[in-house]
């Protein structure tokens, strides 16, 4: 369970101390210690979580920018949020049940790519845990990735917080599982080697494959979310927003940049 805070940015083993503005993204070229970042991202692969993401919104005679300047190009870290967000990474799907990567958008909306029994099982308790946290009592938007499970996990929150499928909005491309390539189609423990290149450098991609999967760095996933972050703060304010990913990659990389960490880690 992670807890709402209109003081900081709550993430799994980061907690952002109270500040008016998040910090600035580490340049540090100094290595780090690979092995928990990849554990974690690993273990993300397989459950279903779900992360509160609030930054203060701004406080009289702050120092501040007008809402006009601050709503212009988005950039990360943000300055502030003026929305709260929930990030929601779907349950297991029926090829991370055999253990198989499928990262190809050309199945995203296949049924096989839907939520596996386990899956199903996840995004309800999760559901559960959006509503305990109060994460929809005054109403929110989902924004979930047409990837079948994505969609399914958005359906099963909508229903379990009482919220009407027309606040479902389906999200086509900036939301796609991480394109990785020629490891389409491997045993999903291999992913720790995609990682591993993560820690290096943002810019390292996975080989490539010629069946349309994309593959895709760190950077490429990084301008994704960043753009989807636009639109939804020019879109919405003052709201809440339940951002569900088909993996986890998307969602980490998204808390990244948030919070202005080194990419690599």
């Amino acid at each position: 369970m992670f807890a709402t805070s209109s003081s900081s940015v709550t993430v799994p083993t980061l907690v952002v101390p109270h500040s008016s503005t998040v910090p600035p993204l580490s340049t540090s070229k100094t290595p780090h210690n690979s092995s928990n970042p990849i554990i974690n991202r690993r273990h993300l692969l397989t459950i279903s979580i779900s992360i509160s993401v609030t930054t203060p919104f701004t406080q009289p005679n702050s120092l501040s920018p007008p809402v006009a300047d601050a709503r212009g190009l988005f950039q990360m870290p943000p300055f502030r949020l003026t929305n709260r967000y929930f990030l929601v990474r779907a349950g297991e799907s029926e090829y991370e049940s055999l253990g198989i990567i499928n990262t190809n958008p050309v199945a995203k909306t296949s049924m096989d790519s839907g939520l596996s029994e386990k899956g199903k099982k996840q995004i309800v308790r999760a559901a559960f845990e959006l509503k305990a946290m109060g994460a929809c009592e005054k109403g929110c938007w989902i924004w979930p990735s047409i990837t079948q499970r994505a969609y399914q996990a958005a359906e099963i929150i909508a229903s379990v917080n009482g919220v009407s499928r027309s606040y479902i909005v389906p999200e086509y491309s900036f939301l796609d599982a991480r394109g990785l390539g020629a490891y389409e189609g491997k045993n999903l423990e291999s992913v720790s080697e995609v990682y591993a290149s993560d820690g290096i450098s943002t810019t390292i991609k996975p080989p490539p494959i010629d069946d349309g999967t994309p593959n895709e760095s760190v950077a490429d996933v990084f301008v994704r979310v960043t753009q989807l972050m636009s639109i939804l703060e020019t879109q919405y304010s003052g709201d809440t927003v339940i951002i569900v990913s088909p993996d986890s990659d998307n969602l980490t990389i998204l808390q990244a940049g948030l919070v202005g960490l080194d990419l690599r880690r």
